[in-house]
């Protein structure tokens, strides 16, 4: 990143804010980022805006009620970020999500709401895939006069700091162009996601990778150049850079290797990937892990006999996909896929893999979006 989003440097230049650094404060650089002994997980992958579909996920796994209520009693629900963005009601969702919280720890249970590239896009001002809905939802009775004051000061800077050619002509077309670009409740959106905001500090008191008895979740995965550090290093990292902007360039945050970018283990080829996955779990005392960010399949799916496994399934409506995550209970590991308990396979063979995705399809609708992969994987087993 060689310099600030637009709209980060527009809100730091017009209304003069300072984003000074917020620095970690001693609880965060504490935070605890490795559980053991948890009986019964649910992970749940990409939602992007569909609070529908995510309700209708934590329902299928038994952790909230028709009341969007906690049930999940001891259960540690890990959500692996990419709430936010292509979708209208992330506030709903992340609302959802902070209720929750306090509810599971009541009951024993633990919500873990990772750091996801999504969220931290929202914290450091990329708003490329922000919905319109989403800037609705922050609407109030002042958006329009919020916007008129950021318009104004817009105006006196351009006109005390000309370019070459002199400020602009502020007629009502320049208006109206100003109006599309910036809907009513997009500054309370761009602050409320800034690293002091309601959702800013949200997301930056929360892990990017955590370990729940031998299993590691985060969203993207590890790339070869952070394989080395530790997880609380690397939460440590991706906290910092989000307290402050200018950490960014050449840091975790935004590099392609980092823990919210790293899309390797879901797309290089298994026995190319292989040596770097074993060194990754062999790192962290691991068995498995767990990822999202990359639809693999719209189902939960295993890669490398089990031993990484992706819940990314395309929930949202912007990609079609079903309301499904994954389940582990007594180390046992399930998929959840609209609504029934799908034993997922945890080894290199082609015909239990096979067998799994039948299942799934059986229950979407006609015709299933696992029909290609399900093809595929039935001529690769037919050559072999």
């Amino acid at each position: 990143m060689k310099s600030l989003p637009r709209c980060l440097r527009f809100l730091l230049i017009v209304v003069g804010v300072a984003l000074i650094e917020l620095p970690v404060s001693a609880s965060h650089a504490a935070a605890k980022d490795t559980w053991s002994g948890v009986e019964r997980i649910v992970a749940v992958g990409d939602v992007h805006g569909d609070y529908q579909q995510f309700v209708r996920t934590l329902r299928a796994a038994g952790v909230i009620d028709r009341k969007n209520k906690w049930t999940g009693g001891k259960t540690h629900l890990v959500q692996t970020g990419d709430v936010p963005h292509r979708g209208p009601a992330s506030r709903k969702a992340m609302d959802l999500l902070m209720r929750l919280e306090k509810q599971a720890k009541k009951a024993g249970g633990f919500v873990h709401a990772l750091i996801a590239n999504h969220e931290a896009m929202n914290v450091y001002g990329d708003l490329r895939y922000v919905h319109p809905g989403e800037y609705e939802a922050f609407r109030a009775m002042s958006s329009g006069e919020v916007r008129d004051a950021y318009y104004k000061a817009h105006v006196e800077r351009l006109q005390s700091n000309p370019g070459p050619e002199g400020p602009p002509a502020f007629n009502a077309s320049n208006r109206e162009r100003w109006d599309r670009q910036f809907p009513l409740g997009y500054f309370a959106h761009l602050l409320q996601f800034a690293p002091g905001g309601k959702y800013g500090r949200w997301i930056r008191n929360h892990n990017a990778i955590i370990k729940i008895n031998d299993i590691l979740f985060l969203h993207g995965g590890i790339g070869p150049d952070y394989v080395a550090l530790t997880i609380p290093e690397i939460n440590n990292r991706v906290r910092s850079e989000l307290g402050d902007v200018s950490k960014l360039s050449g840091g975790i945050v935004i590099n392609p290797e980092g823990p919210l970018w790293y899309r390797g283990l879901a797309q290089h080829d298994q026995e190319a990937e292989e040596p770097h996955l074993q060194a990754l779990l062999n790192q962290h005392g691991a068995r498995r892990i767990v990822m999202g960010h990359t639809i693999v399949a719209q189902a939960v799916m295993p890669r490398f006999g089990g031993r990484a496994i992706f819940i990314d399934v395309g929930m949202s409506a912007f990609y079609g996909g079903p309301a499904a995550c994954l389940l582990i209970e007594g180390g046992q590991l399930f998929a959840i896929h609209r609504g029934e308990k799908l034993p997922l396979p945890t080894t290199d063979s082609q015909p239990d893999l096979l067998a799994y995705l039948k299942q799934a399809a059986a229950l979407d609708p006609a015709p299933s979006p696992l029909a290609k992969t399900i093809a595929s994987l039935e001529a690769k087993t037919a050559a072999e």
